[in-house]
């Protein structure tokens, strides 16, 4: 078996100068001397008997070849992280915290009941729940900084997701705003007139807000329980999902609004493990927990 010419080391410093712009910023970012990355490039590239990096100014540039080999060399690189993170996590073996993204239309007393039955068996491992929305949930699930995310409508590109179940959403008013007069509307231009509120998206690149987005007039806030005391005081009008409104609906305190061809919306909800190689116990058990309780309660219904 042939050995390999370069080593891993040789790349990541390779790396380092490209996305940190030079050898000078490098050195400083990798906390190493500047000519040690300079004899560590340049004897990668004589190992490799093809130029790399050329030298315009102050500033590295990649050649064509050099572009080639760098774009595959990240793949390399990152598949080693991900081998010493499992290697990592094998070692440690029982997690001591586990962080779960929820997405905020998903029923709170569902992932309640889930941590109640995984508590007698956590062996004290912390919970931190984050709640997100939208993109949010997705940007979380893309940078891995979750163990468990249980996100709405498709999972980002390159994941699969367990279906848990689907939420419907209505859509709401106080029962004396004006849109209550005729709750049976024919079409979005009368809601286009009144006041809509939204739930602000938590993403960092893209804003998907949650709601029909045709009204001139909208209020953003964080969450439905924000929604609900604006609603509270007569003012506009919200999709929101229907556990959260049931109630306040059956005692008289909100409206239900019926738009002709869209009376309800129903969003599947989704659990998504963002990086299985590196999953422990602790995240293998609460998932089971999680999917096997939904798959009760569907098997109930039917």
């Amino acid at each position: 078996m042939d050995r390999a010419k370069s080593t891993l080391e040789q790349w990541r410093i390779l790396q380092a100068v490209i996305d940190f712009g030079g050898y000078a910023q490098a050195a400083a970012a990798l906390s190493k001397s500047q000519s040690s990355l300079n004899h560590a490039v340049a004897k990668l590239q004589s190992q490799l008997g093809i130029q790399l990096l050329e030298v315009r100014g102050r500033k590295a540039y990649l050649t064509e070849q050099g572009e080639v080999l760098l774009r595959r060399s990240r793949h390399i690189t990152q598949s080693v992280a991900e081998l010493e993170l499992l290697a990592n996590n094998l070692e440690k073996g029982w997690e001591p915290k586990l962080t779960i993204a929820r997405e905020i239309i998903y029923p709170m007393d569902r992932l309640v009941d889930a941590l109640a039955t995984f508590q007698p068996l956590s062996r004290g491992t912390r919970i931190t729940i984050i709640d997100s929305v939208i993109s949010g949930t997705h940007d979380l699930i893309n940078s891995q900084t979750v163990d468990i995310a249980i996100c709405a409508g498709l999972p980002p590109k390159g994941y699969i997701s367990e279906p848990l179940c689907e939420l419907d959403f209505l859509l709401v008013c106080h029962p004396q705003h004006v849109l209550a007069q005729d709750p049976n509307i024919e079409d979005d231009k009368t809601l286009a007139q009144h006041l809509q509120i939204v739930i602000k998206d938590t993403g960092n690149a893209t804003h998907m807000d949650i709601g029909w987005l045709k009204a001139e007039q909208r209020w953003t806030v964080s969450n439905f329980h924000e929604a609900l005391a604006i609603l509270n005081r007569n003012i506009g009008f919200c999709w929101i999902p229907k556990h959260l409104v049931d109630s306040l609906l059956s005692q008289g305190h909100l409206c239900q609004l019926n738009l002709k061809g869209n009376s309800h919306r129903r969003v599947m909800m989704s659990l998504v493990i963002p990086n299985r190689d590196v999953q422990g116990p602790a995240s293998e058990l609460l998932e089971k927990i999680i999917v096997d309780k939904h798959r009760a309660s569907n098997d109930i219904a039917k």
